[in-house]
């Protein structure tokens, strides 16, 4: 947050703050931020990776509110009176967080919504920053800051969702199926039934995690999925052969192409089943399998799988949910080649077959 008299003026104003001993408490707390104040502080390799490319990507504002718990103006932020119809996602993670069928105009000069989409998307947290306590919002994926929660919204939970215009990114209905968030549309029916008859534009996914073989079967039991095919991908050579790959010379990776129903099944839940079907934290090896052929690749097929990849490592990163550095690669998609016939669905042919992969974890809800 900006430690000027300017930050001060809209703390009072989002806080509602009448009170003069209220008011002069918050201006020993802003006092004591500006002492405080300074650039963010990185120190692991893969944040550090993560922040430059969030200072590049995003505005001064975006990154001051999601990354330095910063506040934007009232009444002078892109959507406090927004009345489109769409939904709210994270700037940094593109993972949807609120829909304008829970906005409303709550006088703040804010954005203000009744819930979020999916409650496991925000976490709340105690926020003591300004010698008050609040209840701050932040983005469980991308941990980045969202803005505030308070006691006094008008729908049934009484809650008032108050968040910062520059932390959020406004997907119209009309461009949600276009955008990969088409498994949201039943938030407007209006808009779903314009489709209804109309041919589903599938999106492909290329991931490697190891042996091909259990990759697919995973992949293959997922709702939303609705092909795949196991390949080689990520190397210098033409149609190579498995006994080429197996060589390590050729630089490819047992690949997975995925063909995907993006109203079905989303391509960051693609993501958060990959990172959980295998250990991302090996290099060039899963299970009993050993090579260059068998490490850790996101094949992204455009800035939009890339980031939302980015944004998934670095949160995971953060979470301090693996011991040792994730190890998976972004590449941009490269030349995908068929691999020979006896290996397309082979788990499905030879069930009693060798697989890397718990494929129980494919019927278990993502956490």
């Amino acid at each position: 947050m900006q430690c000027t008299a300017r930050g001060i003026l809209i703390i009072f104003d989002f806080m509602n703050i009448k009170s003069p001993m209220l008011a002069a408490l918050l201006i020993i707390g802003l006092a004591a931020c500006a002492q405080a104040k300074g650039d963010k502080v990185v120190s692991d390799p893969t944040q550090k990776a993560f922040d430059a490319e969030l200072r590049a990507r995003l505005t001064e504002q975006e990154y001051e509110v999601t990354q330095l718990c910063g506040t934007e103006p009232p009444f002078k932020n892109a959507y406090w009176d927004n009345h489109a119809e769409g939904i709210y996602v994270d700037v940094v993670s593109g993972i949807p967080l609120f829909s304008s069928t829970d906005k409303y105009d709550s006088g703040t000069g804010w954005p203000s919504f009744t819930k979020p989409i999916d409650a496991k998307a925000v976490v709340e947290k105690r926020d003591l920053a300004l010698g008050m306590s609040r209840t701050e919002v932040r983005s469980e994926a991308a941990d980045s800051h969202l803005g505030h929660v308070f006691p006094d919204g008008p729908g049934p939970e009484g809650q008032r969702y108050c968040i910062n215009s520059a932390a959020l990114r406004f997907v119209p209905a009309s461009d949600m199926r276009r955008e990969g968030y088409g498994a949201f549309l039943g938030l407007f029916p209006a808009f779903s039934k314009l489709e209804v008859g109309s041919k589903t534009r599938l999106q492909t996914a290329i991931f490697a995690a190891g042996c091909f073989w259990g990759t697919e079967e995973y992949f293959r039991r997922l709702p939303g999925v609705e092909s795949t095919e196991v390949g080689y991908s990520g190397g210098t050579v033409a149609n190579p052969s498995y006994e080429e790959v197996c060589t390590g010379t050729t630089g490819h990776a047992e690949s997975l192409k995925i063909e995907f129903d993006p109203a079905k099944i989303g391509y960051v839940e693609l993501l958060r089943h990959f990172f959980r079907m295998h250990d991302p934290t090996q290099k060039d090896r899963q299970g009993n399998d050993v090579g260059t052929q068998y490490r850790s690749v996101v094949f992204y097929q455009d800035e939009a799988q890339r980031q939302a990849a980015l944004s998934l490592i670095a949160a995971m990163s953060k979470s301090g949910e693996y011991k040792k550095p994730i190890a998976t690669e972004l590449v941009k998609a490269m030349p995908f080649y068929s691999a020979e016939a006896y290996h397309q669905d082979y788990l499905r042919k030879n069930p009693g077959g060798y697989c890397h992969v718990d494929l129980s974890l494919a019927a278990k809800p993502l956490e």
